[in-house]
């Protein structure tokens, strides 16, 4: 499968600063609002375009302030536990793979974005998890975009009520903003300028590059159970939706399963242990 063609609304050749970006949360919380202010114009897909489109998510590539911006929208990647069943699973494990060999490709990732609205759900913490402890084993900072908030008279209010259910829940971010995506809102230039705020404390310094060798071990450890993922499911992923060799594939899928199994029964939790949160500008290597 070909990578996508990034959205290109001007990049030019050189700039002296460039970020990729993961942006991640539910659908309809306002992912591509979000990158349409961050970018001060429309450059998203129609919604028309995202159902005829085959990849679950739309990397888009333009220029704010002498600044390169790479944002990889993950639309479509959602929770991939036992609870969806083994085709979501499945899903998820193909979404993901293909977007870390597109990340690859960009030389690494250098922010998460967590996108989101209303209250946090099961959703919202399996994303959290699966990006930023799984994927990129926290050493990617993560930034928070609380949406839909210009109902509010202070939108900074909203963080101020909610942080403590994201605290409660071992979600810690190195930065947040609380904005609106509505275009020609009272609200757009101060939603502009938080998400500025917050995207200009961060830099390309220390791009994390994941390794793909050991991505894949990662995955399926931290989201297998024991209930409902059958090792020839598993394999047939890996072969025709990820294309790993066959052996490779037999591999992976006999060794992940009965590790998964034998430390899930040894323990029987995820568990909830707070990360540890590396800041904007130097995060762990």
């Amino acid at each position: 499968m070909p990578p996508p063609s990034p959205h290109d609304a001007g990049v030019p050749a050189t700039s002296e600063k460039s970020l990729n970006i993961i942006l991640f949360g539910e659908t309809g919380v306002g992912k591509s609002s979000l990158v349409n202010l961050i970018a001060g114009k429309k450059v998203t897909k129609t919604s028309e375009d995202m159902r005829l489109c085959t990849s679950k998510y739309a990397p888009y590539s333009f220029q704010v302030h002498g600044v390169s911006y790479t944002i990889w929208d993950t639309r479509g990647l959602q929770e991939a536990d036992a609870e969806v069943g083994t085709k979501g699973y499945l899903d998820a494990i193909e979404q993901a793979w293909d977007l870390i060999q597109n990340l690859t490709n960009k030389r690494g990732v250098d922010l998460l974005v967590l996108c989101h609205k209303g209250r946090l759900t099961d959703a919202t913490r399996s994303n959290y998890k699966l990006f930023y402890e799984v994927l990129c084993e926290k050493k990617v900072p993560i930034a928070l975009a609380a949406t839909h908030l210009e109902r509010r008279l202070q939108m900074e209010d909203w963080w101020v009520e909610s942080k403590k259910a994201f605290d409660e829940c071992g979600m810690s971010f190195a930065a947040h903003a609380c904005v609106t995506g509505l275009p020609d809102h009272a609200k757009t230039a101060e939603s502009k300028e938080a998400i500025e705020r917050l995207l200009g404390q961060h830099d390309d310094k220390k791009r994390y590059n994941m390794p793909r060798n050991l991505w894949i071990r990662r995955v399926v450890q931290h989201w297998v159970r024991p209930k409902g993922i059958k090792e020839s499911d598993l394999q047939e992923c890996l072969r025709k939706r990820c294309y790993f060799p066959a052996r490779e594939a037999q591999e992976i899928a006999e060794v992940l399963l009965r590790r998964s199994t034998e430390e899930y029964n040894s323990d029987g939790s995820s568990g909830q242990a707070s990360p540890s949160q590396p800041s904007i500008h130097q995060r762990s290597t």
